[in-house]
C-alpha cells in the first residue's frame, strides 16, 4: 500500500515528538522530582501544518514538471516531423534539379547541331552568291557581245545569218533560268536559316522558362512548409497587384509576387510611375520569345519577366476582376516615337474565353483598334478559334493570340521582325501592328501592355 508524502511526514513528526511525553513519573526512586519540558499540541500542528503546506507544492511542481516534459515530447515529435518533410523536399528538389540538368544538356546539344546546321547553310549560301556574281559577270559579258554583234558585226545579221544570234538568245535564256533556279535556292535557304534561327530562340526560351518555373516551385515549396510548421501570429497579406505595392511605399520598377482574392501567388513586373504601381502583362522588344502560341501557353503565360512576356489570362483575370480596371497600351516605332493610350476595360473568365470589353470609347481614331462591342471579344489562337469571321482563323492567319473581332485592326502578339520588314504583304500581315497609328502593314519596334486601378487615372 502507497502512502502519500504528506501523511508521512506527519507520522514521522509525531512519532518523535510522542517519545518526549513520558510514560509514568518515578518520583520515589528519583529522590528528588524534576520537572520535564513538553512541546506544545499548537507547535506540532504548526510544524504538521507547514510540512503538508510543503508537500503538496512539492507534488504540484512535480505535476508541472510533468506536463511541461510532455510539452517538449510533442514539439520534439513535430520537430521531427518538419525535418523528415524538408529532407523529402531536399531530396526531390535534388532530383528536379538533375532532370533539369540533363534537359539542359539535351537542349545544349541540340543547340550546337543547330548552329553547325546554321553555319552550313550560311557557307552553302555564300557559294551560291559567289556563283550568282559568276553568272551576273558571264550575263553582262554575253549582253556585250549581243550588242556588238547588233551594232558593229550586225552585216551577217542583215545579209540573213542568224545562227550566232540564236546561240547567243539561247545562252542568255539558260543563263537567266539558271539564275532564277539559284535565286530560289538562296530563298529557300534563307528560309531554313529563319526557322533555325526561330527554334534557336524558343528552345533558349525553353530553357529559361523551365528555370523560371523551377525556382517559383522551390520558393512555392518553400512558402508551403514554412506556412504549415509554423503559424505566424500577425501575418502580413500578399498586395493584388502592383498600385497597391505602390500605396504600402514600394517606388522601385521590378518583379514582385502578387496573390490577388481566391489565387495563389506569381510573380509579376511592376511599373512604377509618379502617379502609381502598374502591372506589366505584355512586353515585345527585340523578337527573343516565339509568341505563336497554343491556348493553353496563353492561358498560363509564357516568356521572361525581365523580358519578352505574356503574364497569363488567368492571371490578368485574377488580378483585375476585383474593380474597376484601366488597361494602358504603349508601344514605338523605328524612329523611337512613343504612343500610348488607356482603356477602362473588364476581362470575364475562362468561361467566357477571357472576352475583352472595352468599357468607354475614346475620342480619336488611335484608341479604335479595339474593339468596343458590348458584348466583348473573346481571345483566339490558332487551336481555338474564336474570333468573328466566320471564313478564317484570324490568329493562324497573322500569327499570335489576341482579341480579334476581325482580321485588321490590331494585333500586338504577332510575329517580331528583326531585320527590315519583308517586301511580301502576306508576310508583313503577320507582323505586330496597330493600325491606326503607322498603318496595318508597318511593324512595330516595342510594345507594352499594363493594368491598374481605374483611380490611378485621377493622380495623373
Amino acid at each position: 500500500m502507497k502512502v502519500p508524502l504528506a501523511n508521512l511526514l506527519c507520522i514521522t513528526v509525531l512519532a518523535s515528538s510522542g517519545s518526549s511525553f513520558p510514560l509514568e513519573r518515578r518520583g520515589a526512586a528519583a529522590g528528588k522530582e524534576k520537572r520535564v519540558q513538553y512541546a506544545a499540541w499548537d507547535d506540532v500542528n504548526v510544524l504538521a501544518h507547514g510540512l503538508l503546506q510543503l508537500g503538496q507544492g512539492l507534488k504540484e511542481h512535480v505535476d508541472k514538471t510533468k506536463g511541461q516534459v510532455r510539452d517538449i515530447t510533442i514539439k520534439m515529435k513535430v520537430f521531427n516531423v518538419t525535418v523528415s518533410e524538408l529532407g523529402k523536399l531536399t531530396q526531390r528538389l535534388q532530383e528536379d534539379s538533375m532532370a533539369l540538368k540533363a534537359k539542359a544538356q539535351s537542349l545544349e546539344e541540340s543547340e550546337r547541331l543547330v548552329l553547325n546546321v546554321s553555319t552550313d547553310l550560311r557557307e552553302k549560301t555564300k557559294e551560291l552568291l559567289k556563283d550568282k556574281q559568276k553568272d551576273h559577270e558571264r550575263m553582262n559579258k554575253l549582253e556585250e557581245k549581243v550588242d556588238g554583234l547588233m551594232q558593229g558585226e550586225g552585216l551577217e545579221v542583215a545579209s540573213g545569218n542568224y545562227s550566232d544570234a540564236r546561240i547567243i538568245q539561247w545562252m542568255l535564256e539558260a543563263q537567266n533560268k539558271r539564275i532564277d533556279d539559284l535565286v530560289e535556292r538562296i530563298k529557300q535557304q534563307q528560309e531554313k536559316m529563319d526557322k533555325q534561327n526561330v527554334r534557336i530562340r524558343t528552345l533558349q526560351n525553353q530553357i529559361q522558362m523551365k528555370n523560371e518555373r523551377s525556382s517559383l516551385k522551390r520558393k512555392e515549396d518553400e512558402v508551403h512548409l514554412n506556412a504549415s510548421s509554423e503559424q505566424r501570429d500577425s501575418p502580413v497579406a500578399m498586395a493584388s497587384d502592383c498600385h497597391e505595392l505602390f500605396l504600402r511605399g514600394e517606388t522601385s520598377s521590378g518583379l514582385y509576387t502578387l496573390q490577388p482574392t481566391d489565387s495563389q501567388p506569381f510573380e509579376v513586373f511592376c511599373e512604377m510611375t509618379p502617379e502609381g504601381g502598374w502591372t506589366v502583362i505584355q512586353r515585345r522588344q527585340d523578337g527573343s520569345v516565339d509568341f505563336d502560341q497554343l491556348w493553353q501557353a496563353y492561358q498560363a503565360g509564357f516568356g521572361s519577366l525581365n523580358g519578352e512576356f505574356w503574364l497569363g489570362l488567368e492571371k490578368i483575370h485574377s488580378v483585375s476582376k476585383s474593380g474597376n480596371y484601366i488597361l494602358k497600351v504603349q508601344f514605338s516605332d523605328w524612329r523611337d516615337e512613343i504612343q500610348s493610350i488607356n482603356y477602362p476595360f473588364h476581362l470575364n473568365g475562362e468561361e467566357s474565353n477571357y472576352s475583352l470589353r472595352i468599357l468607354e470609347r475614346r475620342a480619336g481614331n488611335l484608341e479604335s483598334s479595339l474593339s468596343t462591342e458590348t458584348s466583348g471579344v473573346p481571345f483566339s489562337t490558332r487551336d481555338k478559334d474564336n474570333d468573328q469571321k466566320n471564313d478564317l482563323n484570324c490568329a493562324k492567319q497573322l500569327s499570335g493570340g489576341w482579341w480579334f473581332s476581325n482580321c485588321g485592326r490590331s494585333n500586338l502578339n504577332g510575329r517580331y521582325f528583326v531585320t527590315p520588314a519583308p517586301k511580301q504583304r502576306h508576310q508583313r500581315k503577320q507582323g505586330v501592328f496597330w493600325k491606326t497609328w503607322r498603318g496595318r502593314y508597318y511593324p512595330l519596334k516595342t510594345t507594352t501592355m499594363m493594368i491598374a486601378p481605374a483611380e490611378i487615372e485621377n493622380k495623373s
